[in-house]
């Protein structure tokens, strides 16, 4: 990542958000629409994420979409009805994963030096802003990514990261019995632009959770605890509980 004259670029927060997948356990409504479009309070879930964002004060937003993407592009256009600014990465049929649709946005000159990522089913009701400044910080003194976690304590998911201080070790498949998964990846990352680069394949499918567990393995994913529950939209369970936080108002 460049350092220098990067400050001034503070101003400008572009996330990303990953909103490309099969979202398999949401079938078989998700065979007929995206997982970004199920309805939520009488609008589809896109709706409320992009509202979100702009109440963040995020105004640039870059949508990777690949499954039934054309459905997406349909309901959120440019981003005018949100006053956001929308731009897309389309993998078409040929789905790359996760890691993959980011290395296929920084390929097409789509990614800012740093950025937000978020998922295509996640509803976060976080300060994006303190996110986005304290990932900035992070990779300025050299960590590779900042992930946000939460002490989940397997309540909402199945917990995936330990936390030492201000570093996360995020292993989703759990492979190390000594490690204490309390936590649980909060669905915001930050990264430099370079993390995509040097972390994530150019060829073939990769999942962006590989690339984050080799961060951490060498202890340069930064961590920072938020303790606002996640919402989502991936489950049934996810979806009725949005169901009842937007319908609540909050």
């Amino acid at each position: 990542m460049r350092k220098r004259g990067s400050r001034a670029k503070l101003h400008s927060m572009q996330c990303v958000i990953l909103a490309g997948g099969l979202a398999t356990r949401m079938r078989p409504i998700t065979e007929a629409i995206p997982k970004s479009l199920l309805p939520v309070a009488g609008r589809p879930f896109l709706h409320h994420q992009l509202t979100l964002l702009k109440r963040q004060g995020l105004h640039d937003v870059l949508l990777c979409i690949g499954y039934l993407g054309e459905q997406i592009r349909a309901c959120a256009g440019t981003g005018v009805d949100w006053g956001v600014n929308i731009v897309y990465a389309d993998e078409g049929k040929e789905l790359r994963g996760t890691g993959g649709a980011l290395r296929k946005a920084m390929e097409e000159g789509l990614l800012q030096d740093y950025f937000l990522v978020t998922y295509g089913d996640s509803y976060l009701p976080v300060d994006f802003r303190k996110v986005w400044k304290a990932g900035f910080d992070a990779v300025s003194r050299g960590d590779e990514a900042l992930m946000t976690v939460y002490r989940n304590a397997e309540k909402w998911d199945a917990s995936n990261v330990e936390v030492r201080g201000d570093r996360a070790y995020y292993d989703k498949k759990k492979a190390d019995p000594a490690r204490k998964y309390e936590y649980i990846d909060y669905g915001l990352l930050g990264f430099p632009r370079t993390f995509i680069e040097n972390r994530v394949a150019a060829e073939g499918r990769q999942d962006l959770a590989d690339s984050l567990h080799q961060a951490s393995v060498v202890g340069k994913l930064a961590a920072l605890e938020v303790k606002q529950r996640f919402y989502e939209v991936g489950s049934p369970q996810g979806l009725k509980d949005l169901e009842e936080l937007i319908g609540s108002g909050s």
